[in-house]
């Protein structure tokens, strides 16, 4: 494998559009738990993206919803393809980070290729080795890719199953199919 290159700009203004369509749509279907009329509550985010992902350090607005039926009050957080979860580097440095993290044997060489710390990637690394393998996501995905899915190459056998002609679309697809890991107050049906 080569050197990962800094994604474009253009890949990140992408992901924001994916994520506005992603809460519109969460947003206009009402509050998950009442109905009533979902209002804009997003919070402030200091993300991370590296050497790979320098242009998604300037989002700093996890997108996010708050019910505004009294009584209910509830947030309604949109699954995400800019952001992981909680954690503090942006998804996908999170997913290449951790595939760089398969093949760089020193951790010099993994933090000079992508800005993150190994002890952070080799985390990661670990995290989608497994747990990710317990979650339905991953066990819909292995039964539907017939064995082409594999714990012990995750995240690359992901990426791999999930790739397009370009490496930013694959990318996109990739973070798109595991966007409902991103968020516990919104129910996603998802399917590769």
């Amino acid at each position: 494998m080569s050197h990962p290159a800094a994604l474009p700009v253009e890949f990140f203004r992408l992901l924001e559009v994916t994520d506005r369509a992603l809460a519109e749509e969460v947003r206009a279907g009402g509050c998950p738990h009442c109905k009533g009329p979902l209002h804009w509550a997003s919070y402030p985010r200091k993300p991370r993206g590296g050497l790979l992902g320098a242009p998604a350090e300037i989002w700093d607005r996890r997108w996010s919803l708050c019910c505004g039926r009294d009584g209910c009050r509830r947030r309604a957080t949109p699954p995400s393809v800019r952001f992981f979860g909680r954690r503090v580097y942006v998804g996908g440095i999170v997913l290449l980070a951790s595939v760089v993290a398969l093949w760089a044997r020193r951790a010099g060489l993994l933090r000079r290729v992508t800005g993150v710390p190994a002890r952070t990637a080799r985390r990661w690394l670990s995290w989608w080795q497994t747990s990710f393998p317990s979650t339905s996501l991953f066990v819909e995905a292995q039964a539907r890719a017939a064995g082409r899915l594999k714990a012990e190459a995750l995240p690359r056998s992901l990426l791999d199953l999930l790739a397009a002609r370009r490496k930013e679309e694959g990318l996109r697809r990739t973070l798109l199919w595991l966007s409902p890991l991103t968020t516990k107050s919104v129910l996603v049906d998802q399917a590769v």
